[in-house]
């Protein structure tokens, strides 16, 4: 059956927790899972925004069920806080991994603990944030991790082994670093996953997406929510062939968080890698990178001092692609 972005499955019964859901993909992937009837969790690092971002959503979608977590992915004190607060919550049905900085800074920054900025803000606060609610979504039948990868990991590719860039720091490296190593998690994630029979028939399974091209320009205004300029949409709209508003290129994010038919390993983007429905693709081989995702998974246990209780050392299958 075609799927359709507009004509979602009911989610009423149904948490979802969204990290970065003030604005841009992670608040139309919110709106959209709202208006399918799930109760949205808006975990984000400025309360006030996110508590606008919850009030336009309830102004655009009659009887929204909406609530709002602090959460800075960039501080693992703040993710540690977050997360004692939605384990809390009776149920997780999704837990999707979208915050993250889209234009890093030129020069490296350091995280308050540490680390490269744009690695702790994209994958390291999301790794220990996914490690710490396991046990709420482990009770919770047929949940899903899904984990928001990027395009770029087609263009620039990386083996992960200088996740710092303390020499050589370059914005666009640090960016696509990052979003494979986001993809390269989700994929181990759902292997450990089934190793340890938490990917069994209701158990938790982890999906991985990219966005496509998804632009400011394109995308709907929302007051206080989405307001690109007109410079942003005379030059985006040039762009119109090749790209899609950021409410489209949520798309792929909530088949993969609603999706019956959808399983633990799979990747979805845009058909037209760029922009368009969403579909079932295929990953690059360094996301399916086992070796490497076995060092990267220690390497981040490490970096965030937060171990997942999963077995380490198991015979691991190639994860489901169909």
């Amino acid at each position: 059956m075609t799927w359709n972005p507009r004509r979602l499955p009911g989610q009423a019964g149904k948490t979802f927790v969204i990290t970065g859901a003030n604005a841009g993909l992670g608040y139309f992937t919110a709106e959209q899972l709202a208006d399918a009837g799930a109760h949205v969790v808006l975990a984000c690092r400025n309360p006030v925004r996110a508590e606008t971002a919850a009030g336009v959503i309830r102004g655009r979608v009659p009887g929204a069920s909406v609530s709002t977590v602090p959460l800075d992915v960039a501080d693992l004190a703040s993710v540690r806080r977050a997360a004692e607060t939605l384990l809390e919550l009776p149920a997780i049905h999704g837990l999707i991994l979208n915050a993250g900085i889209v234009h890093p800074p030129r020069t490296r920054e350091a995280s308050v603990d540490g680390n490269e900025l744009v690695l702790a803000t994209n994958f390291l606060g999301h790794f220990a944030l996914t490690a710490l609610l396991l046990p709420a979504l482990r009770r919770t039948r047929g949940s899903r991790v899904v984990s928001l990868g990027s395009m770029i990991s087609r263009i620039i590719d990386s083996t992960l082994e200088d996740l710092q860039l303390e020499t050589g720091y370059r914005h666009w490296t640090a960016y696509a670093q990052s979003k494979i190593a986001m993809q390269v998690f989700g994929f181990e994630l759902d292997r450990r996953l089934r190793a340890a029979d938490a990917g069994g028939p209701g158990g938790v399974e982890s999906l991985v997406v990219h966005p496509g091209y998804s632009i400011s320009g394109l995308t709907p205004g929302i007051r206080g929510v989405s307001e690109p300029g007109r410079g942003a949409r005379f030059v985006d709209n040039l762009q119109g062939l090749m790209a899609q508003g950021k409410d489209h290129g949520a798309w792929p994010t909530v088949r993969a968080a609603t999706d019956a038919d959808a399983r633990g390993g799979q990747y979805y983007g845009p058909h037209f890698l760029t922009r368009g429905a969403p579909v079932l693709q295929a990953p690059t081989r360094t996301s399916l990178d086992q070796p490497l995702a076995a060092r990267l998974w220690s390497h981040s246990e490490s970096l965030t001092n937060t171990p997942f209780l999963l077995p380490a050392k198991v015979h691991f299958s190639p994860p489901r692609q169909s």
